[in-house]
């Protein structure tokens, strides 16, 4: 059994092209989302970028005993996890075999984030696009480019193409049959 994180910044299509791996290959997967907290992430995230952006400063314990768990019952081929970081974060990284990462452009990214806002509002959606353009303005672009670049260093995979979540999820699963044996 092999773990396989799919990685990359928030609108690249981590979740979905997991739930299509998951589905095609009958494996579980665990959702980084899911397992987030109060304190996962630094308070000040411009701060953090800042003073180095540290990715072992980002806390998921459940998410990472959950993995542990599942690690020690699977008896699936893969198991597909969301981890946005990579193998960049120390309480992790040695519970990975595979990374992926979905470097995808990030005027892309961006588009995919608004639309899912615009199609999942929130309870305050006027402000969520204009927040987080906000933002995105100020820190998480850098922030994205920054730790893709990180995360880029040790990945197995990188997946350039803007192709339908099918096309991506059939070339992971290929590359995955030829390097997994």
């Amino acid at each position: 059994m092999k773990v396989v994180a799919i990685s990359g910044v928030s609108g690249c299509g981590k979740t979905s092209i997991i739930k299509q791996l998951s589905k095609t290959l009958s494996c579980p997967y665990l959702l980084f989302d899911d397992h987030t907290e109060e304190n996962t992430y630094p308070s000040d995230m411009k701060v953090w970028f800042q003073n180095g952006a540290d990715l072992s400063n980002i806390k998921t314990p459940n998410f990472i005993n959950h993995l542990r768990t599942l690690k020690a019952e699977c008896t699936e081929e893969f198991i597909f996890i969301e981890e946005p970081f990579g193998r960049c974060r120390a309480s992790i990284s040695s519970l990975i075999d595979y990374v992926v990462l979905l470097d995808m452009p990030m005027e892309v990214c961006l588009s995919r984030v608004i639309m899912r806002n615009i199609k999942h509002p929130s309870c305050d959606l006027l402000n969520s696009i204009p927040n987080y353009l906000s933002m995105y303005d100020d820190h998480f672009r850098q922030i994205y480019i920054g730790t893709t670049n990180q995360v880029r260093q040790s990945s197995d995979l990188i997946i350039h193409n803007i192709d339908s979540i099918e096309i991506t999820a059939k070339s992971i699963s290929n590359w995955l049959q030829s390097n997994a044996n």
